[in-house]
């Protein structure tokens, strides 16, 4: 049994209330990345937010990589508080980050009115190069990542192990690139002006198939593996 199983209950009460205030970071954490967005349209598209998209001069892009990159150093730092080993520390993070992508979207829409439906074209990320999708692949792989998340918090909480093998890791990586690659794989190499063509709807639907896939052979073994003990 892991140290996570010999917890007392007022120490999984404390973990529970930590899960918590770490839901409401990432709330707030996503109505400051929206407010971050509102003034940057503003400022670059006063007119509303379209394809082709306006160039950035090239200080303004480096703040901006520094943000998003910023965003994600704060989330997994976060998400170390939490957890107590390393599969926990995963788990809360898939959770946190897919909470904070969804309701980004949500203080958009508050905010912004904005996206006009989830079909509405938006650049996702520009690390190494900008990602360009639909909105509801996004929200479609958040929650994804709260679902999966919170499938194996709840496996290692209760006492159980998750402990996925090579291939299975090999797996979900594999899946999660094809997902990237169809964020990437129509633009113009380093074109700031690209448009939007047809979204590979196709990538994302195997990308996602291959993430399950990996998390429930993983669950599956484990729990068959702990029968047999």
């Amino acid at each position: 049994m892991d140290d996570i199983a010999r917890e007392s209950p007022d120490g999984l009460l404390r973990r529970r209330l930590s899960l918590f205030y770490l839901v409401l970071f990432s709330v707030a954490m996503a109505y400051l990345e929206s407010a971050v967005v509102v003034y940057l349209r503003a400022l670059y598209f006063p007119h509303g937010f379209s394809f082709p998209l306006t160039v950035i001069e090239p200080r303004m892009l480096l703040v901006e990589l520094g943000r998003e990159l910023s965003t994600m150093v704060m989330l997994v730092a976060a998400s170390c508080f939490v957890g107590a080993v390393f599969y926990e520390r995963f788990a809360v993070f898939c959770i946190v980050f897919g909470i904070w992508d969804i309701f980004y979207y949500l203080w958009l829409k508050v905010l912004l009115d904005w996206p006009e439906s989830l079909f509405t074209w938006d650049v996702l990320f520009l690390i190494p190069r900008p990602w360009i999708a639909p909105v509801l692949s996004p929200l479609a792989v958040a929650v994804s990542l709260v679902v999966g998340g919170g499938a194996i918090l709840r496996r290692l909480r209760s006492g159980g192990r998750f402990s996925p093998n090579l291939r299975e890791w090999a797996i979900a990586v594999g899946g999660a690139a094809l997902i990237v690659f169809s964020y990437t794989c129509d633009l113009e190499a380093g074109h700031w002006l690209a448009m939007p063509r047809p979204y590979r709807w196709e990538l994302l639907l195997v990308g996602e198939a291959a993430g399950f896939y990996a998390l429930a052979r993983s669950l599956f073994r484990t729990r068959r593996q702990e029968g047999g003990e």
